[in-house]
């Protein structure tokens, strides 16, 4: 028999576990060339559009989502 061993994730880190998972699914369906691709080009409109003050509230979060779909690519 085999045992199965989870990992338990704290529910304060929960969110960003999620996260992680999400751009791990994207990376497999999409490939690592293309989800660096992707994550590139996120960060590039995610700075764009944080410029005003407003867009900042979408901008940030969009250049981190970024971020972490470069660095899942790379990884």
């Amino acid at each position: 028999m085999t045992t199965q061993t989870k990992s338990h994730i704290p529910w304060y880190l929960w969110p960003f576990a999620a996260l992680w998972k999400l751009l791990a699914v994207i990376v497999e369906m999409t490939g690592r060339l293309v989800a660096m691709v992707l994550g590139i080009v996120f960060i590039i409109a995610g700075v764009i559009v944080s410029l005003t003050i407003i867009g900042a509230i979408v901008g940030i979060p969009l250049a981190v989502v970024g971020l972490l779909l470069l660095l899942r690519g790379i990884f």
